[in-house]
């Protein structure tokens, strides 16, 4: 029950980013809602960033270390952006659809020294990508467009 509610719920918000996404242009990448602010090509890579490391790192653990940002230069468009998340959500979910039920509830010790069952730590990931989804769709807000009504 835990595990097809975590990859419903998964679907339903990974959805919603893309339905963000798609008001999006290439044209609004370098936007910065203030000065010292992630650009939208920072705040859509860093969800698949963190989503990569967080996920690599503290739950299967078969990286060494938290991976370098990706390279602004390397993502010039809306779409290139958006495949690299697609990827990586992919990775996340192949694990996800492979656990059986008790899988969630075991405790990991992330390389950070944090104990926490496998589903809080599922949990965060999806968190961070719904928070930052929400800035995707105040961005839109304020380039004039209408953000997510989710």
């Amino acid at each position: 029950m835990l595990k097809r509610y975590l990859i419903s719920h998964w679907d339903a918000v990974r959805g919603g980013l893309h339905a963000t996404l798609d008001k999006l242009s290439d044209a609004d990448l370098g936007f910065k809602p203030f000065p010292e602010a992630m650009s939208v090509r920072e705040l859509m890579l860093h969800i698949g960033h963190e989503e990569f490391g967080e996920f690599r790192l503290g739950i299967k653990q078969d990286i060494p270390d938290f991976p370098p940002v990706y390279p602004q230069e390397d993502y010039a468009s809306v779409a290139e952006i958006r495949a690299r998340l697609d990827s990586v959500h992919a990775d996340t979910m192949d694990y996800i659809h492979a656990l059986d039920a008790q899988d969630l509830e075991r405790e990991v010790v992330t390389p950070w020294g944090q104990t926490s069952r496998l589903i809080e730590l599922l949990g965060h990931i999806l968190e961070h990508e719904i928070h930052h989804r929400g800035e995707l769709s105040l961005i839109l807000g304020m380039l004039g467009r209408t953000g997510l009504d989710a």
